[in-house]
């Protein structure tokens, strides 16, 4: 197959073009910066461009697609909350300039969409499910949302099919150690293995939450079962509507740091800082929807997201 990867200098991005090669499909690869080595290599063609731009959309008329695996974006709670304008921007206003190029040109595309646990907000229910009703709580999850919503009314209108993912916490690095997140990642596991690493204090945010310990509970999910889950939807293998991926079980931050720790076998200073906002409490997977429409299972448990994580920043 032809699959193209927007955001595909990226950490999950990135992964998805190594993983799509593995199973054999050419990929056409759009990102603002250059790739790393690796990603360069598994790629067929890579456009240093803007997914919205002319030059892209040019690259995908004169290469037409299968599927387009749809991971640009804007991506960090924290700062959408003071800078709304660009996630809107680059993340709503851009994904629909993309979208209605492949409506117009190429409606057959499988289009498959990088969205995000943060459209829950504050959880009605924990674990969280696909029909729960999404209510965001920072302009990040809210783009996320108006895409979704976007995706579904073009799917009724248009026939335009798509996969939509809502990732738990993605992290780790690739099991064969080519690719990882770059360095100043702000996902926990990333900092607080920078922390041990550097020898630098970790800064816990926020422990009164109501949670057994006070700290945040997250679901986790390794990047290559993401990346594996975008190959399978590019393949039919993962039929249209929207999926939740994660584990199915929660861990708070400070088990997070626990088990960093143990997988280290060093001991990291902690600093308590303030909770920051647009952070919900209790942010769980069900993962049963995925599991019932399709053969993708997590294979990576928290233990191994956090070692492969290591084995990269320490490479």
């Amino acid at each position: 197959m032809r699959v193209a990867v927007t955001g595909a200098a990226g950490y999950i991005g990135g992964q998805t073009v190594l993983r799509l090669q593995d199973a054999g499909h050419e990929v056409y690869a759009c990102d603002v910066v250059g790739p790393s080595t690796s990603i360069a290599d598994a790629a067929h063609s890579w456009t240093v461009a803007d997914f919205a731009s002319g030059e892209w959309l040019w690259t995908l008329d004169k290469n037409p697609v299968e599927a387009l695996v749809h991971c640009a974006g804007t991506s960090l709670v924290g700062p959408s909350m003071s800078d709304p304008d660009l996630y809107y921007e680059n993340n709503f206003v851009k994904t629909k300039i993309l979208l209605d190029h492949l409506r117009d040109r190429s409606p057959q595309t499988r289009f498959v969409f990088s969205s995000s646990a943060s459209v829950y907000g504050n959880p009605v229910m924990v674990p969280c499910q696909e029909v729960d009703p999404i209510m965001p709580i920072s302009p990040y999850g809210e783009s996320k949302a108006m895409i979704e919503w976007m995706l579904a009314s073009y799917q009724r209108a248009y026939r335009v099919q798509s996969v939509v993912f809502r990732y738990f916490n993605a992290c780790g690095a690739d099991s064969e150690n080519r690719h990882g997140q770059a360095r100043g990642a702000t996902h926990i596991i990333a900092r607080v293995l920078e922390s041990i690493r550097d020898g630098q204090p970790f800064t816990m945010f926020g422990r009164d939450y109501p949670t057994k310990d006070g700290t945040c509970v997250r679901d986790y999910v390794h990047v290559q079962d993401i990346a594996d889950a975008h190959v399978m939807a590019c393949e039919g293998n993962i039929p249209p509507d929207v999926y939740n991926l994660g584990n199915n079980q929660g861990y708070s931050n400070q088990e997070i740091v626990n088990i960093a720790q143990q997988v280290t076998g060093r001991t990291v200073q902690i600093v308590d800082g303030a909770a920051r906002a647009g952070d919900p409490a209790d942010l769980v997977a069900s993962v049963d929807h995925v599991h019932r429409q399709s053969i993708w299972r997590a294979k990576w448990t928290v233990h191994d997201m956090i070692q492969h994580a290591w084995n990269w920043y320490t490479r």
